[in-house]
């Protein structure tokens, strides 16, 4: 892929793209819809793209090092890239101390916990069911994946809400094998909020590695690491990189799904407060300097007013940097009612979907792609991030438009099942014994005939 295509200039709104505001944050570029062409919005909107040609140039020698060396070459990288030495690589997790947190964290995280799990829960389904001729009855059944993968980062910003969030519907999933992937502390252990969460949601092994090396690891199995069927989690560039490079390996695995930078697109009418707005915004973009926000503004948006919020909460950030640098390829769109806001909404496909108008239940019908969505006034994104009880590993980049975020389907297959009576098959065998000729392939004529006692 290419870098960030070209964007065309602002050409309407308060403040231009090079505007600069209070604190010396530049302001969020500012057009109207009406103004462009849908292909000068979609490059508006085009998200900072990853040069993976020149990724997997790094990642390709470390997936196939671990594959060959094991153990030895997780250390080495992790050595190299997290400056630890570690002594084991992958344990089981009852080997691992309990951590010491103090009470308001553990409480904090058990109502996560609860709620993810009830909302796991909810998506259970029966399996199903049909005669479709008498005699002929058509089933499918749930399993289990028998091994999983989770990938929880701990670069930038360490995450024990995504261990809950992959962690739970594994276990409810019933997932024999759940190893959770983790880069280790500077002195080789596990961040203890993480291996709370981890011990709290039924993981059975902890890989104290990041980056490709522990995506490899989990893939082709290693002395100390299990082999898993399919791999979950968000994570950097090499990671993502990793996983689909394995996803098309001789390792066999799956992945939960393709994923890049984090990202928020928010639609906004006159009522919703400008500091909301503006908060909802950076909410995102401190996830990183490729992370991209988009406001979609109705009539009646103060946008000085969001701009003004957007600067000053911004210097107040500790990772105020960051999003600085996600804030340079964001933007906002003045829009003219609900229709043209759905209709960019549902182009941009955004990860996350922040609906901050009046009466906001009344847009969902419209909205067809996004990985998240959240309603109304008082539904700020963090909520689905960590604790209403939906799962925060979603599509980015677009993928909304035909992937779905983590649930507990994401652990299971399907597999179909039909059991036939001699009346069944006496009915159905000559429509397939026919179907058979027809395509000649005479065994399969002869494997219903045979029993059928005809020729």
């Amino acid at each position: 892929m290419l870098g960030i295509p070209a964007e065309p200039r602002a050409r309407s709104g308060r403040l231009g793209p090079n505007s600069a505001i209070a604190g010396g944050v530049d302001a969020l570029k500012t057009v109207s819809a009406e103004n462009l062409s849908p292909q000068e919005i979609s490059r508006l909107l085009a998200r900072p793209r990853i040069d993976f040609s020149s990724i997997l140039k790094t990642v390709e020698p470390i997936v196939a090092e671990v594959r060959g060396e094991g153990d030895a070459a997780v250390k080495r990288y992790t050595s190299k890239f997290d400056r630890v030495e570690l002594d084991k690589v992958c344990v089981p997790i009852e080997e691992l101390p309990e951590p010491r947190l103090p009470d308001d964290v553990t409480a904090a995280f058990d109502v996560a916990y609860a709620n993810i799990r009830a909302f796991h829960e909810a998506q259970r389904a029966a399996d199903s069911s049909v005669e479709t001729m008498p005699g002929v009855v058509c089933r499918r059944v749930t399993r289990p994946i028998g091994a999983v993968g989770l990938y929880v980062p701990g670069g930038t910003a360490v995450l024990p809400s995504s261990a809950l969030m992959l962690a739970v519907p594994a276990q409810i999933a019933g997932c024999g094998t759940v190893v959770l992937a983790t880069p280790p502390r500077p002195d080789g252990s596990v961040t203890p909020e993480v291996l709370y969460c981890a011990k709290k949601a039924g993981v059975t092994h902890v890989l104290k590695a990041g980056g490709a090396q522990a995506v490899a690891a989990m893939a082709w199995g290693t002395q100390s690491t299990p082999k898993v069927d399919k791999i979950f989690g968000p994570g950097n560039q090499y990671v993502t990189a990793a996983k689909m490079l394995l996803t098309n390996s001789e390792a066999m695995i799956s992945i939960d799904m393709p994923a890049g930078p984090s990202e928020v697109l928010v639609i906004a009418d006159g009522g919703a407060p400008p500091a909301h707005v503006a908060a909802d915004l950076l909410s995102q973009a401190e996830h990183g300097p490729d992370s991209q926000v988009v406001l979609l503004a109705l009539p009646g948006v103060d946008l000085d007013a969001v701009q003004m919020e957007v600067s000053r909460q911004c210097d107040a950030l500790p990772r105020a940097d960051t999003a600085r640098k996600a804030l340079a390829h964001s933007c906002v769109v003045q829009v003219s009612g609900k229709e043209e806001a759905c209709r960019i909404s549902n182009t941009y496909a955004p990860e996350h979907l922040i609906v901050n108008v009046e009466d906001a239940e009344s847009w969902l019908p419209a909205l067809d792609n996004a990985g998240s969505i959240f309603m109304g006034r008082w539904t700020p994104e963090s909520v689905g991030d960590y604790a209403s009880g939906t799962n925060h590993v979603l599509p980015t980049y677009g993928y909304a438009r035909m992937y779905s975020g983590v649930s507990l389907d994401s652990f299971t297959k399907k597999m179909t099942v039909q059991s036939l009576t001699y009346e069944g098959l006496a009915a159905l065998g000559p429509s397939v014994a026919k179907m058979a000729e027809v395509e000649g392939l005479d065994a399969h004529r002869r494997a219903v005939t045979l029993r059928l006692g005809i020729n």
